[in-house]
């Protein structure tokens, strides 16, 4: 069945007939008109006012910018204590070796106290011609509260009493006192920042002072970095240097010798000239 030829569109001005006579358009028609709007690009049926479409541009204009959100201005937090002026203040007001150790287990700026077991501070003979210090407590010091009692400890115990020393000795002269730089063990044995160096530092150098040892070993890098300004063990060891007017003397950590058993002969040199200087051979 042939369809109904659409009524064509009307034009402006008046009809070509009377109002009365136009004929009714059918649902064809006015499909067919709506088709042939929609080709020639109709896109809205009605709208609220009219649109020259003409005078509208080639390219269609850019979107607004929206305006750049910016985060709220969060205050800064007060500042709070310099740790390391704290650190300074508490050492300097301790008088004896007991008040230090209370000093600083009573240091609450340094966060590695929070997960630690126990403050270590020190080991053997605090009247010792040697002093020993060390980098931090590992899993066994952090257990037992003392200081080089694990594995690389024990090595290092056999490496002092290879030279006449040993931390349990009354006499002074063959005496070590052992320590670290700090006294809480970080969180899986990692190295200590410098920050948390910088802080423990005011109670190293107390520390030094209040014992009043004759020669100083430093057992690996960090001690090194803390009290010497140094790091590269390996270039370190063997040359003596100078902490507070006292001899040091840096050594390869027991842990390192336990990893590399063929630096053991470089640490028996080291140890050999620790034993000289105490004997007034090496000035």
């Amino acid at each position: 069945m042939a369809r109904p030829m659409p009524h064509p569109l009307p034009f402006a001005g008046k009809p070509p007939y009377p109002a009365a006579m136009e004929p009714v358009a059918d649902y064809w028609t006015l499909r067919d008109q709506l088709e042939w709007q929609v080709e020639l690009g109709v896109t809205e049926a009605i709208a609220d006012a009219p649109v020259d479409r003409y005078a509208q541009p080639d390219e269609p204009a850019a979107p607004a910018a929206r305006p750049r959100q910016t985060a709220p201005e969060v205050p800064a937090p007060p500042a709070g204590p310099d740790p390391v002026a704290v650190a300074q203040a508490l050492a300097a007001r301790a008088r004896s070796l007991d008040e230090l150790a209370e000093s600083q287990s009573g240091f609450d700026l340094c966060e590695l106290r929070r997960g630690a077991r126990s403050f270590v501070f020190a080991d053997g003979n605090p009247a010792a011609r040697v002093m020993v210090i060390g980098e931090a407590p590992g899993r066994d010091e952090d257990l037992a509260g003392r200081p080089f009692v694990g594995v690389a400890g024990q090595l290092l115990d056999r490496m002092l009493a290879a030279i006449g020393l040993s931390r349990g000795a009354a006499d002074a002269g063959q005496a070590v006192y052992i320590t670290n730089v700090m006294p809480w063990r970080p969180p899986g044995n990692r190295t200590p920042e410098p920050a948390e160096i910088a802080m423990m530092l005011p109670f190293v150098h107390r520390h030094i002072e209040l014992a009043d040892p004759e020669v100083i070993l430093l057992m690996g890098n960090t001690p090194c970095q803390a009290l010497l300004g140094k790091t590269g063990i390996t270039r370190l060891r063997g040359t003596w240097d100078e902490v507070a007017g006292r001899p040091v003397m840096p050594m390869l950590h027991p842990a390192y010798l336990l990893r590399m058993a063929s630096a053991k002969r470089e640490a028996w040199a080291d140890l050999l000239a620790v034993k000289a200087r105490l004997r007034g051979d090496a000035l």
